[in-house]
């Protein structure tokens, strides 16, 4: 094909291009695919956020001054949030782009205020359980915070809140808790931890944030009705179903939500005033997530946690009844972590990552997680994560199903082992179908040699050395 770029094309080619790239893609509807993707399993959602989006691509959310309909979205995005998590009337926050945003900004915010009381040279800490999700670590990087990670219990999940708590110091800017943690979908010991901090505490309820509410049987509290809980996450593109690109992010003061902005008059163009890390930034998903909001109103978005429940109940009683497989603690909400059965039998024992690679074959696509030896030097086990989500309930059968014949087909072989001399064929040859022997070698790899490696197979995947010629 012609390399010459200089000619349009056929509007009607383009989108074939398009079209085909995405058909290889697996597919984002019908429950096939358990992380990544929020499916709750109702076409007139996905309409009426198309449709949101569609009116507001042109919009720039730089200047709500000037779209003052982008003031009037967030805003009353934020005023839905601060119901839902137990806010009051001075709960004020954020609509960012997405989960890893949102926490970034609690850490800003909290190291911002840190600074303001403490010696500007000293460097404050973030104190988190392992289990906590890497956009603290992002944001400690970014921010030029240390990340004190406190060891979790192996057996549940969770961290103990005395734990925690020994590890706040006068250099702690911020304590981080989770509800629930994505690797085991448990939720910390927010109200003890909170109630004995002394320090900001922030809850990523990226998942939970529009699931627990309406979950059922929780007993102990985790989000703004704590006192001592400061900030909360939650991922609108999660399960409140808006398209990625939005989460929110809700402060208990405005000094705190102010704190996270960054403001400049230092150059000669406009005063530079933003909320968040961007600058320009799309207002399509912002808009989606209202209307999405709107159509279903919190009865809607009960009856769609009550459609998860029913699934992920059913699929911990499943897993909990195949030899050799073991839900990993007592998860709280949609997320369930499978793990090896240790007391079992080696014979009936059940790797994951084999598990995961089985299961593939049959139509389902689970997340592998790594192994991970803690600073303690206990060992949390290597799993098989599942995200469920309204449409699973249609598909969990099936799913039992496939999970029950492919437990069935590796068990009792060995669990997969690294190989050195993978990292070198997956950097020229690119992955392989079946991941078990990639996830065990990353598993096995010391954190300075597999982080370059992962950032080395993840930037060829766009490089455009690797791409086929398309002269586009």
């Amino acid at each position: 094909m012609s390399t010459d770029r200089s000619s349009g094309r056929p509007a009607a080619d383009v989108l074939a291009d398009l079209a085909s790239w995405r058909a290889g893609d697996p597919p984002t509807h019908g429950g096939r695919i358990l992380s990544y993707v929020y499916d709750p399993g109702r076409a007139d959602l996905d309409d009426v956020a198309a449709d949101a989006v569609r009116m507001y691509m042109p919009v720039n959310g730089l200047d709500p001054t000037t779209f003052a309909s982008v003031a009037e979205l967030e805003s009353r995005i934020v005023a839905f949030a601060r119901d839902v998590l137990h806010g009051d009337e001075q709960t004020v926050g954020s609509v960012t782009s997405g989960g890893t945003e949102s926490c970034m900004l609690a850490v800003k915010s909290a190291r911002d205020l840190w600074r303001a009381t403490h010696d500007p040279t000293d460097r404050p800490t973030l104190v988190l359980p392992t289990t906590a999700h890497p956009a603290f670590h992002k944001a400690a990087h970014y921010l030029d915070l240390d990340v004190v990670a406190v060891p979790v219990d192996p057996r549940t999940g969770a961290p103990s809140a005395a734990d925690v708590l020994a590890r706040v110091d006068e250099r702690t800017a911020l304590v981080v808790v989770s509800a629930p943690s994505y690797p085991f979908g448990v939720i910390d010991p927010v109200a003890e931890v909170a109630a004995a901090a002394g320090v900001p505490v922030h809850v990523d309820a990226c998942i939970g944030g529009w699931v627990l509410p309406w979950w059922g049987g929780i007993d102990q509290p985790w989000d703004l009705a704590v006192p001592g809980v400061t900030s909360v996450s939650a991922d609108l593109h999660k399960f409140g179903y808006a398209p990625k690109g939005a989460s929110v992010v809700l402060y208990r003061t405005r000094a705190q939500h102010r704190a996270q902005y960054f403001a400049t008059t230092a150059w000669p163009g406009y005063p530079v005033v933003n909320p968040t890390m961007l600058g320009s930034r799309g207002v399509g998903s912002m808009a989606a997530a209202w209307a999405v909001l709107q159509v279903l109103g919190t009865d809607g978005l009960r009856d769609l946690v009550g459609e998860t429940r029913q699934a992920t109940d059913a699929l911990a009683v499943a897993v909990s009844q195949i030899a050799g497989l073991r839900v990993v603690g007592n998860p709280t909400g949609p997320l369930v972590a499978i793990a090896t059965d240790d007391a079992a039998d080696p014979a009936d024992q059940v790797d994951p990552f084999l598990l995961i690679d089985a299961v593939r074959r049959r139509g389902f696509l689970l997340q592998a997680q790594p192994a991970m030896t803690q600073g303690d030097g206990s060992v949390l086990p290597r799993t098989a994560h599942v995200t469920v989500t309204p449409v699973t309930r249609r598909v969990v059968g099936e799913l039992v199903a496939a999970l029950t014949a492919a437990a069935a087909e590796v068990r009792g072989l060995p669990a997969a082992a690294p190989d050195p001399s993978l990292a070198s064929t997956v950097l020229s040859d690119g992955l392989p179908d079946d991941l078990a022997v990639v996830m065990a070698t990353l598993e096995a790899l010391p954190p300075e040699v597999v982080q370059p490696l992962l950032v080395e197979v993840l930037a060829a995947t766009v490089d455009p050395a690797r791409t086929a010629p398309s002269g586009r």
